[in-house]
């Protein structure tokens, strides 16, 4: 799997309906990319100095999955968004790993789901 983190600080007096006409962008997003396995988001909850202040992430089945959604006009309605609410936006991707065997996951999500079930 892929998963995709960002992390969103917002601009000086971005307000509450602001927030929230995002938050219901990005709940929506689910319902219209079939690409998103998993996708959570939410408001920090320490706000430390060091603190963004909103966070997301995502699982997608392989990186080609993940570059649909970022093309997806849904997603670039989304990006727009950010872009007029935000002061920074940090990202990252990356495949998930096995704990312990040192060997990327993708190739285990990549294998037939249904592989050895019997009907």
């Amino acid at each position: 799997m892929v998963h995709h983190l960002v992390l969103l600080k917002f601009k000086a007096g971005v307000d509450e309906k602001q927030i929230s006409e995002l938050e219901a962008l990005l709940d929506d997003l689910p319902n219209k990319i079939i690409e998103i396995h998993l996708y959570e988001f939410g408001r920090d909850l320490l706000h430390t100095e060091r603190s963004y202040d909103f966070g997301l992430s995502a699982l997608f089945a392989n990186p080609e999955a993940l570059e649909r959604y970022q093309k997806h006009p849904r997603h670039r309605k989304v990006l727009e968004r950010i872009g007029a609410i935000c002061d920074d936006v940090v990202t990252v991707d990356f495949t998930g790993s096995e704990v312990g065997s040192g060997k990327r996951g993708l190739d285990l999500w990549e294998e037939d789901p249904f592989k050895g079930l019997t009907g």
